[in-house]
């Protein structure tokens, strides 16, 4: 009996989350191709069919996430009924990505450097892009506030909600969404 081989997507995507919770763990650097693809139980060359290297695999794990941050913000607003509709989802959505993937964020705040600067410019485009639709929502509800202000408050929200890999544990994970949500919303519907 066979066993069913994986598509070339969903061995990527195995790649990339298994490196994701390894350079987390021990950062880019302390750790080698050969248990990267142990974690995935092939050889460590094996991932050279994949990957032209760590540090690509590391450039497309970064621009993944900050392009899935940007579009799905960009849908929820879209989706959006009203101002106050869309600051939730964007809220919300943005929790339940740093709930279920903190170790993306650890691999971010530590290892944006490794990334090669072509793909760290596309990385850094793509997040500016996700602030500014943060920006666009708070400047409807928050009218008269000077964009820069706006900003800074989201930045300061993001390190709430970034967190969470420090944070996350001690709460059941609905528990900790919930109060993250609360502080997070009541800090941006009342910036001064």
């Amino acid at each position: 009996m066979s066993t069913p081989t994986r598509s070339r997507g969903a061995r990527r995507a195995e790649i990339l989350d298994a490196a994701a919770r390894l350079f987390a763990e021990r950062g880019f650097h302390g750790v080698s191709i050969e248990e990267l693809g142990a974690a995935v139980g092939v050889s460590g060359p094996a991932l050279y069919k994949h990957f032209s290297g760590k540090d690509a695999l590391l450039a497309e794990m970064l621009l993944g996430i900050s392009s899935r941050l940007h579009s799905g913000a960009g849908d929820l607003v879209t989706a959006a009924g009203t101002p106050e509709e869309a600051l939730s989802a964007l809220l919300r959505g943005h929790i339940a990505f740093a709930l279920r993937e903190p170790y993306l964020i650890t691999v971010h705040d530590r290892e944006l450097g490794n990334v090669p600067e072509p793909q760290r410019r596309q990385i850094r485009r793509l997040q500016r892009l996700y602030v500014e639709e943060w920006v666009t929502v708070l400047t409807e509800l928050r009218p008269g506030r000077p964009a820069a202000r706006l900003r800074a408050a989201t930045h300061a929200v993001f390190g709430l909600l970034n967190s969470t890999p420090h944070s996350a544990g001690d709460l059941p994970a609905d528990d900790t969404a919930t109060l993250l949500y609360e502080l997070a919303h009541t800090a941006l519907v009342n910036i001064p």
